[in-house]
Parts: C-alpha cells; structure tokens; sequence
C-alpha cells in the first residue's frame, strides 16, 4: 500500500538536471530567444543549486585534487564557447566562465578546511592526555573551542574577503558575489534550523544587492519593483528538498553534467549566427 503522505524529496541527480534546465532557460534568452525575460528570471535559479552543489562535491568526493583538476579542465575548455556566447568573439577579456568562480571559491574552503582539520588535531591531542583530570580536561577542551572558533574565524574573514574581491576584479561569472554563493553553502551546511535561517539571510543579502533588471509589480494599486536576481532565492526550495543521496549516477552522466556547459553555449551560438 502507498503511503498518502510520502515525503517529496530530491536526490543529487535531480538536483543537476533542474540546475541545467535553468541554466538552459537563461542561455536561450541571452542568444536565440531574447524577447522573453521570463527565461532569464527562471535562469536566476541555477547558479545557487550549482554552487550548493560545488559545496557537496567538496564534503563527498574521493579525490578532492582530482575534483578540483576536472572543474580546472573545464574552466580551460568552457572559456571559448562561453567568449562567444557573451562577447561575440574567441578572446573576451571582461568576462569569464563561472567555472572560475567555483575553483576561487574552492580554492578559499580548502584553506579554511585545511586551517580547521589542523586545529581539530590539536584539540584531539590535547584533550587526550592521560594525566590530564577531567575537571582539567573540560577547561582545556572549553579553552581550546574558543581559541579554535577565533581562529577560525582570523582566517575565513579575510580569506573571504580576498576571493570576493578577486572574483569582481577578475570579473568571474556572477563577480564578488558569486564567490560569496558558495561560501553560503558551506558556513551553513546541513538542514538545522540555523543553517535554513542563514542560508535564507544570506541569500536575500547577497542577491538584492547584485545590480541586474526589474520587473514592476503593481498590488493593491501600489507599484513595486522586483529585483531579477532575487529569484534566486527560489532555488533554496529544491536545495531543502535534497535529501543527501546521490540518486543515479555513472561515468558517462558526471561527465556529460561536466561537457554540458561548454557544449550548449557553442550550440547556442551556431543556432544565433542561423537565426539572426
């Protein structure tokens, strides 16, 4: 018998098929279908769930160096097709493929993990030593949490900083803030009730700030203007359904997710010298 009240969930798979439709919606309007600006608020969606799910390969890869040589590859690979689609030419210098985006933001979590797993060690060694008393190792182990978040927090701040700052200079794909996305993910990892507050907080900070288009939106006789890139906000709701497992998986579907994006834009870019 089926149960009525089954959970809906959604797996990883999910997760980068939805990811790559919106993505899909947002190139279509940026090249063969213009007029319609309902695609690119749909677009709005996929960098967040790309960016969650940059953060989810860093916690579930077996080979973080191979993960990161793979994202590196396609970032060389993606850079062409991606000038063509946005600058019209080979060489684009203003702007570049968002998968540069998330190897700086990559780049920043493995020094902030890296910083972390280290004092982790320490506080394991510490805390361990036989003729310590247990009075004695509670106040080293409440000692070493403060020490450990302020350190923590010493080196994040500015790493932060330093890769937002680097993505809008380099003028990555989604800038400064792009950056911040994927450090979203990772501060507030997990499906607790702070994580769902901050990543919520977060989101609404970083993507009304972001300059973009407004729609108008007249209620009650009162007009309203909606910022486009506050619909990515909306990408949280399948992020909360994501219910950790992997769902399908193969070789030839991790790499078609990983061609899929230098693919479609050139494709993109045949069909606009067809049809214009």
């Amino acid at each position: 018998m089926i149960k009525a009240n089954r959970r809906i969930d959604i797996s990883s798979f999910v997760l980068h098929i939805l990811a790559m439709l919106f993505m899909l919606s947002d190139h279509l309007w940026a090249t063969v279908i213009p007029g319609n600006r309902w695609m690119t608020a749909v677009g709005r969606l996929a960098y967040p769930i790309f960016a969650f799910m940059i953060v989810e390969g860093f916690y579930h890869t077996h080979d973080l160096k191979k993960y990161i040589l793979r994202l590196l590859a396609f970032a060389v690979v993606s850079e062409i097709p991606f000038n063509l689609m946005y600058g019209g030419a080979a060489f684009y210098p203003v702007h570049q493929n968002v998968l540069w985006t998330f190897l700086l933001s990559l780049a920043g979590i493995c020094l902030i993990d890296r910083v972390k797993k280290k004092e982790i060690v320490k506080k394991e060694q510490k805390c361990a030593l036989p003729e310590q008393s247990a009075s004695t190792g509670k106040k080293l182990l409440a000692l070493f949490k403060k020490k450990f978040l302020w350190r923590t927090i010493l080196v994040a701040v500015p790493t932060v900083a330093v890769t937002a700052l680097a993505g809008q200079l380099a003028m990555l794909d989604f800038f400064g803030a792009g950056v911040l996305m994927v450090y979203i993910f990772y501060f507030f990892h997990g499906k607790k009730w702070w994580c769902i507050i901050g990543q919520l907080a977060a989101m609404y900070y970083v993507n009304t700030q972001l300059d973009g288009l407004y729609y108008e939106v007249t209620l009650f006789g009162h007009t309203f203007e909606v910022i486009e890139q506050g619909f990515a906000i909306l990408a949280l709701l399948p992020i909360w359904l994501y219910n950790g497992r992997q769902g399908y998986h193969s070789k030839w579907f991790q790499y078609f997710c990983y061609a899929f994006y230098p693919v479609h834009a050139l494709i993109l870019v045949l069909l606009q010298k067809l049809f214009t």
